[in-house]
């Protein structure tokens, strides 16, 4: 029996020592799976691991059109507009035109109440009338003392040949003669009364005319053909003239012809010039283009807030009368053009390298680049050393007229292809480490 117990005990023992070995059997494999896993893991990232991305960005030197233009914003006017006033004070009594009606010259407006004009028109008649009675009658008085002035003539030469006869008395030729100065005074006063009749008939004569024109001026005519733009009275409204005569009407002659007053930017101011073709568009009509040509470009310069600006002067068909007094409307000059010219990207006029850093991490101040005459400037040309490295090398070349994206090559030195550097992207890098 105790045999047999020992026996079974021994058993056990070996048991529990395969089953360990056998758990470690289990382990080693385990753990040599997992080390064989991230082995081929390493392996295959290693192998499709990306290629590091390229120091420099760049784009290709190559053919393109290249159209340079000036953009300003304006208002939209027509091309003549006239302000309507009145002459004379009064109430107006009618109105005839509406906002939009369309009025040929000559026609009438509106109606000031003539009743007071027409008063003084009368009263000027009449005035006239008697002036003109008055200098009739010193005309017959002048009549009257020349005939009186011819008789004592006659008489004081009668009465002079008697006295040299001894027919008659110094008394009588004295009184000849004093009959015939006082003849004489009598017809030259008669004279000046005619002279002044005759100036103040003149005198009436134009405010005769003054007070006419007064009363034609109570009705207030269109001096052009055109379209009421504006109006400003009513029935019933007064009307006072003055040294500043009050706009009651503005009229727009054509409205299919309109000019844009648009201020050009003192930079852009030398690029423009008359004739230069347009284009205009409005909000009201997105998508729409207006054509247009510059028929001036003004000398005088609008400073607003120390921004100088020059006006243009554009000229724009507006035959279905889309454009309205007052839009806003921004104009695009078409200055310059290029057609099927090499070009490169603006950004790499722009692109300088980054600088070196010192053993203390800061950029190495550079010497200031030299100034570049006008139609040269600076760029950066991908390049490859002997053993393949990647390098910026910089290029001075001759270049024309630029979009604002793209700028016309015109130095046959740079190769078509040719790759320009317009950024780097481990500046790019930087710029995320000191972000994140």
């Amino acid at each position: 029996m105790t045999d047999t117990i020992a026996a079974t005990e021994e058993l056990k023992k070996a048991l529990a020592a395969e089953e360990g070995a056998r758990r470690w059997v289990r382990r080693l494999a385990v753990g040599l799976g997992a080390v064989l896993a991230i082995g081929a893991g390493l392996a295959w990232a290693s192998l499709h691991r990306p290629p590091p991305p390229a120091r420099f960005t760049t784009a290709p030197v190559a053919i393109g059109d290249v159209l340079e233009n000036v953009q300003a914003t304006g208002t939209v006017q027509p091309l003549l507009e006239v302000n309507v006033g009145a002459q004379v004070n009064g109430r107006v009594t009618q109105v005839y035109v509406d906002y939009n009606s369309v009025v040929k010259k000559g026609d009438v407006l509106a109606e000031i109440d003539p009743l007071i004009y027409g008063t003084q028109v009368s009263a000027q008649q009449a005035n006239l009338l008697a002036s003109r009675a008055q200098l009739e009658q010193a005309k017959a008085t002048a009549a009257s003392s020349k005939a009186q002035r011819e008789i004592a003539r006659v008489t004081a030469d009668r009465t002079e040949r008697l006295f040299a006869q001894n027919l008659a008395s110094r008394a009588d030729l004295d009184t000849a003669k004093g009959n015939l100065d006082a003849a004489s005074a009598t017809y030259d006063a008669a004279m000046a009364t005619i002279s002044s009749q005759q100036a103040a008939l003149g005198a009436q004569t134009a405010q005769l005319r003054q007070s006419n024109a007064n009363l034609g001026y109570t009705k207030i005519y269109s001096p052009v053909d055109g379209v009421v733009v504006t109006r400003g009275i009513d029935p019933g409204a007064t009307v006072q003239s003055s040294f500043q005569v009050a706009v009651l009407f503005v009229i727009a002659q054509d409205l299919r012809k309109m000019r844009i007053l648009a201020d050009v930017d003192e930079a852009d101011v030398g690029k423009i010039a008359d004739g230069m073709d347009t284009d205009c568009v409005v909000d009201a009509f997105p998508g729409e283009v207006f054509r247009g040509k510059i028929t001036q470009v003004r000398f005088s310069p609008n400073n607003v807030s120390g921004v100088v600006t020059y006006s243009a002067v554009v000229d724009v068909d507006n035959p279905d009368e889309k454009l309205r007094p007052g839009m806003t409307t921004t104009i695009t000059v078409h200055t310059h053009e290029a057609h099927g010219v090499p070009r490169l990207p603006n950004a790499a006029l722009r692109y300088r390298p980054t600088p070196p850093t010192g053993p203390d991490g800061k950029p190495i101040l550079q010497a200031p680049e030299a100034a570049l005459p006008k139609g040269q400037s600076r760029i950066w040309v991908l390049t490859s050393d002997k053993l393949g490295d990647e390098k910026d090398e910089m290029r001075v070349v001759s270049v024309g007229i630029t979009d604002g994206i793209y700028t016309e090559v015109t130095d046959p030195s740079l190769a078509m292809g040719s790759r320009v550097v317009t950024d780097e992207t481990d500046v790019e890098d930087k710029k995320k480490k000191r972000i994140f």
